[in-house]
């Protein structure tokens, strides 16, 4: 048994906000729940985003962070204007002058690309381009394993990871890979399409780890570098 649904969720002290924000640039509809949250539901090819409550602020860099597409020029400054309309801010993490994307930040400081158009790494993937992460090679075969998504990119200790359908990659670049401090604000989460605990025995021989079990069921497990990431009750 394969995992089913993949989403992308994100720590937030205000989520539905967040999740307002993400959903006027990526041109989704917010769902809320009774929890607090809030999601923007994905595709066979686009991953759903997730909101949740929490109080703790985010400090230093996500080891996450998502990449848009940009068609032209004009397309790329247009997102750029809509991001900062929404509340976004313009960052500078180190990149240089001559590099074509520009690096934002969303209203909670959660770092994002717009990247600039003609990027052929990216061609085809839709307007949410990419999720990418710090991360191991060994991290990558996990994920493509786990998902049962295949490997489409393996160079150099880099690896990306696509759905058969196509759209959205997840990638990881390599080491060194920054010591991880504290639970990631951002992680992955499962939503099994048959028996939950036969999904987590499945993952664990895969290389995950058991963490705990949440209040609602889920199961939090950690990838082999770390990472939390959750297979969903339900």
């Amino acid at each position: 048994m394969l995992s089913g649904p993949l989403t992308l969720t994100l720590d937030a002290q205000h989520p539905t906000r967040l999740a307002r924000f993400w959903a006027g640039l990526l041109h989704r509809e917010v769902v809320e729940d009774a929890t607090g949250g809030a999601l923007l539901p994905g595709t066979d090819t686009q991953l759903g985003l997730r909101f949740v409550p929490s109080p703790t602020r985010k400090a230093g860099l996500n080891r996450m962070h998502l990449h848009l597409t940009s068609t032209s020029p004009d397309d790329q400054q247009r997102q750029v204007a809509t991001a900062l309309d929404l509340g976004g801010s313009h960052l500078d993490v180190g990149q240089r002058p001559e590099e074509g994307h520009i690096v934002l930040a969303d209203p909670e400081g959660n770092e994002f690309c717009v990247i600039e158009p003609g990027n052929n790494y990216l061609a085809g993937c839709g307007l949410l381009g990419e999720v990418a992460c710090d991360g191991t090679r060994e991290v990558g075969l996990f994920w493509s394993e786990a998902l049962g998504w295949p490997l489409v990119w393996d160079q150099d200790q880099e690896t990306a990871v696509q759905s058969p359908y196509g759209g959205t990659k997840v990638a990881w670049g390599g080491p060194p890979v920054a010591p991880k401090q504290g639970r990631n604000r951002q992680r992955l989460d499962l939503a099994p399409e048959g028996d939950q605990q036969a999904e987590v025995d499945r993952l664990v021989a895969l290389g995950a780890t058991r963490l705990e079990v949440g209040a609602d069921g889920d199961v939090v497990l950690a990838d082999p570098d770390g990472n939390e990431f959750c297979v969903t009750a339900s």
